[in-house]
């Protein structure tokens, strides 16, 4: 009896000090680990993140850690201590696509984190230099058909979303297009504006400033929904490529093991910076469709698209050593 009464002692003094330092969180800085280069999409979230930190009082700021797609970054945070104080932002590469694009991954992308919150999506759209003598999606596919493998498409690199969102599109419209892997985005599109390569499928915010001055021509989004910075824009879907709908995505993860509490009031603290009106304009205005929700709906979410993305990388048999 004594021992009992010693055990649950003891349970309930660690419940008491887990609700406490609960509390008291944040005591200090809150470390978010970056697993790409500086630039780019990342920069996006940096409002978010100071929202946040001013609703818990302290100051959630950024760490670039780059690197073999995201794993590097990715890997320090499955290997923090799960209190709270370093985060991750993850993505459809460092939690869905790299899981089977990669041969050697140094984390497992679900057993390692704890899901915090689903942050937003983000379409890609298809591009092409203006050129090229098609000017809707439709006409794109029956060009790559009446040419098969003399066409090809750009992308950042092997295992990218731009990449396996390419060979998606390759594979729903029975088409062979010969994939040029480029360091980045950037050199990619200045490659597509030269007619070097003929197609990209690319995030929204890097070729918008060239479509609108007439550089590169817009053919589709990729997305389910029209996007609100290319509302003219169609669908995939709406152009007859029927269930096609794919968005990279970015949430915010923890290290496994980051206890109940935590989790709640970090999933509550981003959910009420996202609903706040300045910083949802700002991120759509970037091409953003904000999302929020559950730890529960973010970890549902991310497990689908692990096994979705498996299909389309096996198919296409991708593999990045």
């Amino acid at each position: 009896m004594r021992s009992l009464i010693k055990a649950v002692t003891a349970a309930l003094l660690w419940l008491a000090a887990a609700s406490a330092a609960a509390e008291a969180y944040p005591a200090k800085p809150v470390k978010v680990i970056v697993p790409y280069a500086a630039g780019g999409n990342m920069e996006h979230w940096r409002p978010t993140l100071s929202k946040v930190g001013q609703l818990l009082g302290q100051n959630f700021f950024v760490d670039y850690r780059p690197g073999a797609g995201g794993n590097i970054g990715s890997d320090i945070v499955a290997k923090s201590p799960g209190d709270g104080y370093t985060l991750l932002i993850g993505t459809i590469g460092t939690h869905a696509i790299n899981v089977s694009a990669y041969a050697k991954m140094p984390y497992d992308a679900v057993k390692d984190f704890t899901p915090i919150v689903f942050l937003a999506t983000m379409a890609n759209v298809a591009i092409v230099n203006p050129a090229t003598p098609v000017k809707s999606i439709r006409e794109f596919i029956d060009h790559a058909r009446a040419n098969p493998g003399k066409l090809n498409f750009g992308s950042p690199g092997n295992g990218s979303s731009a990449h396996l969102t390419g060979e998606m599109f390759s594979q729903v419209n029975g088409l062979t297009l010969q994939h040029v892997p480029y360091k980045g985005s950037a050199p990619a599109m200045m490659d597509l504006m030269a007619g070097r390569i003929d197609v990209m499928f690319d995030n929204i915010p890097l070729p918008l400033p060239h479509i609108k001055a007439g550089k590169l021509r817009a053919l589709a989004v990729t997305s389910a929904q029209r996007s609100a910075v290319l509302p003219d824009m169609p669908t995939l879907a709406e152009a007859g490529v029927k269930g096609f709908d794919v968005s990279s995505w970015y949430g915010i993860y923890a290290p496994a093991g980051l206890p109940r509490e935590l989790v709640l009031r970090l999933n509550a603290a981003f959910n009420e910076a996202l609903r706040t009106p300045e910083i949802r304009d700002q991120l759509s205005a970037q091409g953003w469709t904000v999302t929020g929700g559950t730890p529960e709906q973010f970890g549902a979410f991310a497990r689908a698209e692990q096994e979705r993305w498996a299909t389309v990388v096996k198919t296409a048999n991708v593999r990045v050593e």
